[in-house]
This record gives structure tokens, sequence and C-alpha cells, in this order.
């Protein structure tokens, strides 16, 4: 089960990198394909952690778990806004790509700072 919790955390960690790397360094604003698959990941491999985490014995931090779920959701939700007016030819969609960044580092910070165990 060790491997199993260390390979979602792995697959988070890289969801976040592609979310922010392509936000911000990449593609300058521009929707990559890195960036939805990215906020994609994020919000799968979050709820299965938090599931292999409610299976076990350790206690869950709900509050945390539900704000970090939220802000996973409005990545996700402006990564896929982003791409689907982009799709459409609305042009780049530089603040939406840069909101999806930046929520991906406050989310970040949430599962870095956020010490309360309950």
């Amino acid at each position: 089960m060790d491997l199993v919790h260390h390979l979602l955390v792995l697959l988070h960690l890289l969801g976040m990198a592609a979310v922010v790397g392509s936000a911000v360094f990449v593609a300058r604003g521009r929707v990559t394909p890195a960036l939805l698959w990215g906020a994609r990941a994020q919000v799968l491999t979050g709820l299965l952690l938090v599931g292999l985490l409610e299976a076990g014995d350790e206690p869950v931090n709900h509050p945390k778990v539900g704000v970090k779920l939220v802000v996973a959701i409005a990545v996700a939700a402006c990564a896929e806004i982003a791409a689907g007016r982009s799709r459409r030819g609305a042009g780049e969609q530089v603040t939406l790509v840069h909101a999806a960044g930046a929520l991906a580092v406050l989310n970040t910070a949430v599962a870095v700072l956020w010490t309360s165990s309950s």
C-alpha cells in the first residue's frame, strides 16, 4: 500500500509541476496539453490520496481537504475554460492560464503550510 501511496504522491506533484510549469515558464500564458492534463491529474490523484487516507488509520484533516479540493477544481476550471476558448478561436487566454498557475501554487502552499491535524 505504501508503494501505491508514493506513486500517487509522485503523480500529484507531477500534475502540479505541469500546471505551474506550463502557466509560468513554458507557454507564457498559452494553453498547453500539459496544463490541462496536469490540472486533471491534480484533482484525480488528490481524491485518490484522500481515499487512501480515509481507508487507513491516520486522521484526515477534512477542512484542509475541502479547501484543497475547491482550489483544485478552480485550477481545472480555469484550464478547461481557457482551452475551450482557445479552441473556439478567442485568442490566447493569458489571464486564465496564469490564474490556473497561481491557484496551483496556492494549493501547494495550503498543503505545506496548513499544519493543524484536526
